[in-house]
């Protein structure tokens, strides 16, 4: 055991000397701040287009299911009340999920906004108005003008992300620079922002109007086409296996020392879970086949949800010593809506090996075994937007609208909790003989 203890020392100081200072500097660069906070004001609109969409799309085979008991017939009358209230049922869905790149443009060009200490809505309208000129360009049909809203979902949030950034980098140089229409003092600072955005903005219309023409002419496609042609391949290997293994064991390593693991890696999941997850409920609404298998809360739910849940049973269940009793007890209510913070420092789990080398070890079963399932089409792909403090198994299985994820959710808690046992014991003795000296 000292040994061990020699080793996660080095570990720790290692940790600390050369990642953390990585991982810090990536979540705080201001860029990547502004798309992770800005995506995430996006749950709520996904939350609400999620639940739409299960509403007007329910999990029913009229083919299979026969009304053989009171629950068949829920479900059968449910999807009859679905088809025939679909275009109403659906309208939150297109409005939130359908032109998602809108208030991706927003959020992102919003929070880099404030990190100038800029006027924040003014900017956000500039670099919505810039999106809309070369995403939303109006087509003539029948003696009328319309905007495809197809070019406004999921295909275009990295070219939104991109014009966000891109704007407001261009409104804080002129305005830092005084190019910039500048109004009399003693002008209030709500009548002065707008007009200290013209100019600019006049610039960034220009600007990407001129480079959305010059793509069409040189590939025939547009500028929202050719940004997601560019990061499709770079958005499935960051979202492989192995890429996100080592990410989602990164995360519990930072959980160890006492760092919040998620807000560490946020900066760089955030997209990828967020597009993913877009696309998979575009998919769903259309009746096509669900492209991605990491999307959502999807890690977290088939991973550190297990492991702390797992934690919980053995201190109750497993556990001898009374305060690690009253610990699990008390930490009940939080766990079961994902608020580990109890256990995390309660336990605690911070700088504690006998809960770090299960937590690793389960946290990697867990994900490859969620991964291969899903790919090997055991378990559906995570298709809907929950919150992600609803109880994991529930959770499981109304993001995927799949029974099986429930299942395999509780054959891998099981797997848990068989492998915390020896560990957990061990610590249960541990604290034992703290308290008799």
């Amino acid at each position: 055991m000292e040994s061990l203890k020699r080793f996660f020392d080095k570990f720790q100081k290692l940790t600390e000397e050369k990642i953390l200072p990585v991982t810090s500097a990536i979540s705080s660069q201001r860029h990547l701040a502004a798309l992770r906070d800005g995506l995430t004001i996006l749950i709520p609109l996904t939350v609400i287009g999620g639940i739409s969409l299960m509403l007007a799309n329910p999990p029913v085979d009229l083919e299979v299911i026969k009304p053989t008991n009171f629950f068949f017939s829920f479900l059968i009358a449910w999807k009859n009340w679905s088809v025939d209230w679909a275009s109403i049922l659906t309208i939150p869905f297109n409005l939130t999920i359908g032109i998602i790149s809108i208030y991706v443009v927003l959020g992102v060009s919003y929070r880099l906004a404030q990190h100038y200490k800029m006027e924040a809505f003014p900017n956000a309208i500039t670099a919505l108005f810039t999106f809309l000129c070369i995403a939303a360009v109006p087509e003539s049909i029948n003696d009328g003008s319309y905007i495809n809203v197809a070019n406004l979902g999921a295909a275009s949030m990295f070219a939104g992300i991109i014009v966000a950034l891109a704007v407001i980098e261009i409104n804080h140089f002129m305005i830092a620079k005084n190019i910039k229409i500048s109004m009399p003092d003693g002008v209030p600072p709500m009548v002065a922002g707008p007009f200290e955005v013209l100019l600019p903005m006049v610039i960034n219309i220009l600007l990407f109007i001129g480079l959305n023409q010059l793509c069409i002419n040189i590939t025939g496609s547009s500028l929202t086409n050719l940004v997601f042609t560019i990061f499709s391949p770079l958005i499935s290997a960051t979202s492989s296996l192995p890429s996100m293994l080592f990410i989602i064991l990164l995360t519990v390593i930072f959980w160890f020392f006492g760092i919040h693991g998620d807000n560490m890696v946020s900066a760089i999941t955030t997209p990828i879970f967020t597009g993913n997850l877009v696309a998979n409920l575009e998919a769903y609404n259309a009746g096509k086949e669900i492209p991605n298998i990491i999307a959502g809360n999807g890690t977290f739910i088939f991973g550190l949800a297990i492991v702390y849940l797992a934690i919980l049973f053995n201190l109750i269940f497993i556990c001898k010593n009374k305060r690690l009793k009253s610990l699990g007890k008390l930490a009940v209510p939080s766990s079961l809506f994902n608020i580990n913070e109890p256990l995390v420092f309660g336990v605690p789990t911070v700088l504690n090996i006998l809960t770090f080398i299960p937590s690793l070890l389960c946290v990697a079963i867990d994900f490859i075994v969620f991964y291969i399932t899903t790919d090997m089409g055991l378990m559906a792909k995570t298709c809907m937007s929950v919150p992600w403090t609803l109880p994991a198994p529930v959770y499981a299985f109304i993001s995927t609208m799949d029974y099986r994820a429930i299942i395999i959710w509780l054959i891998l808690f099981a797997i848990n909790v068989i492998i915390f046992i020896p560990f957990m014991k061990t610590y249960d003795k541990q604290m034992d003989l703290e308290e008799a000296e």
